[in-house]
């Protein structure tokens, strides 16, 4: 396609990003509008101000990424795939990466409690369990996807390409539905490879939402060296399927990477003030037994950001006012992995003693969600002068450096109990 048919969009970190006239059309539909009302990074911006972006320039941002990883394991002039199935491939990426979050609850993950038991959804295609598990935000995408006016205009728009909604939804979710095109040429299935840009350890989400969300905070952790990590990136196929591969010299890079997603997550994912408005959303939900978002897709298009807090201003419910009034619980009390988490339950003994009413929050930061739970689709270290490829995992001796999560323990109570709280903190 000639760039002068292409649309321009400026972006604060990636700088131009291209979109072809029929990608804007989806863009521009109800169901992709829908990102603009809701803030990438939840309450997060009442500890950082400026973190008030949407999903929807991350999404944007992270489809710009995932071309350009694709761009550099398969250039244009000599990749090992015939131009057809080239074409095809980036395209079925773009649309995949630029997708991903069409689900999206609103406000936090806090709300997918919200969300109705999967079989309601009816989509038998892509049961992977039993249907009467709780519906998460990728239940919803697929929704959006096969079950919304998004997907006639999809199927309209790129037809020629050869690519349907299910193929989209096939790649986001990793689940195969038997109307998705296999992604095999010449003997080698490129699913894997292709998963991984769009959900893995070195994705193209990540590489967006990293950069954008320290830009946004206003802080340093985010930032890694893009440029390298995209200058040695390959691909490496294995019994016949091709996976994700790094040539050994940008080993450091990519630690880099991995660490400063670890550092984003504990110092502004899980900053205190964030984690106590998602943990007060939480109870509100779960007091809300009558709430449930709907399983009609376009109703569903109705619930951003801006739906949501009407519906907590106009609740009685008291978590829904204080989160409106901004009345939080105060954090009294703060334990990371090398505290002594054996003395949590004496002071909850102490807090019950004098009437203090509290709640305890949680979270765990992890170098990687996905080795530590076995990753099916590894990424592997190339060194073309040894002829050798070993799993990053057994390569990089970060991940047995950081095998422990870091765990970030917080107590928070009711504002006027503060003092109280605090002198049972304090007692021997």
């Amino acid at each position: 396609m000639n760039r002068r048919q292409q649309i321009h969009i400026r972006d604060p970190i990636h700088g131009t990003i291209l979109l072809s006239p029929a990608e804007l059309d989806l863009v521009e539909t109800p169901v992709f509008q829908r990102l603009r009302g809701i803030k990438q990074l939840g309450f997060a911006d009442h500890a950082f101000p400026g973190a008030t972006h949407s999903r929807f320039a991350h999404s944007l941002g992270a489809m710009e990424m995932a071309t350009r990883i694709f761009d550099a394991i398969f250039p244009a002039d000599g990749c090992s795939l015939p131009g057809a199935e080239r074409k095809r491939f980036r395209q079925l990426l773009r649309l995949a990466v630029l997708m991903h979050d069409l689900g999206h609850a609103p406000l936090s993950h806090a709300t997918e409690g919200c969300m109705p038991a999967r079989r309601t959804l009816d989509l038998p295609l892509f049961s992977k369990e039993d249907g009467l598990r709780q519906a998460n935000h990728e239940d919803y995408t697929t929704l959006l996807l096969l079950r919304s006016k998004l997907t006639a205009l999809m199927r309209l728009r790129f037809v020629d390409e050869g690519i349907t909604p299910e193929d989209v939804a096939h790649l986001i979710t990793g689940v195969c539905a038997k109307e998705a095109h296999p992604l095999e040429v010449g003997g080698v299935d490129y699913g894997p490879l292709m998963r991984q840009i769009v959900s893995g350890e070195l994705d193209a989400d990540r590489m967006d939402y990293l950069q954008r969300d320290s830009y946004h905070a206003g802080v340093d952790y985010g930032r890694f060296d893009r440029d390298w990590l995209l200058s040695n990136v390959d691909a490496h196929v294995e019994e016949g399927k091709a996976f994700l591969a790094l040539h050994h010299r940008a080993i450091f890079a990519f630690e880099d990477f991995l660490l400063s997603r670890y550092h984003m997550f504990v110092s502004v994912y899980y900053h205190h003030t964030s984690v106590g408005f998602d943990a007060m959303l939480s109870r509100f939900v779960e007091a809300q037994a009558e709430l449930t978002f709907p399983v009609d897709a376009a109703a569903y298009v109705g619930f951003d950001d801006v739906a949501f807090w009407s519906l907590l201003r106009a609740s009685k419910d008291p978590w829904a006012q204080r989160i409106v009034q901004r009345n939080l619980y105060r954090r009294v009390l703060e334990l990371n992995a090398a505290d002594d988490h054996d003395e949590l339950a004496g002071f909850e003994h102490l807090l019950a003693e004098r009437g203090v009413d509290y709640f305890v929050s949680s979270d765990e930061g992890v170098l990687s969600r996905y080795y530590a739970v076995g990753e099916q689709s590894p990424i592997f270290v190339l060194n073309r002068q040894l002829g050798r490829a070993t799993r990053v995992d057994r390569y990089s001796k970060l991940y047995e450096r950081y095998a422990q999560p870091a765990r970030l323990t917080r107590i928070y109570c009711r504002p006027d109990q503060v003092r109280e709280a605090r002198e049972c903190a304090a007692a021997p």
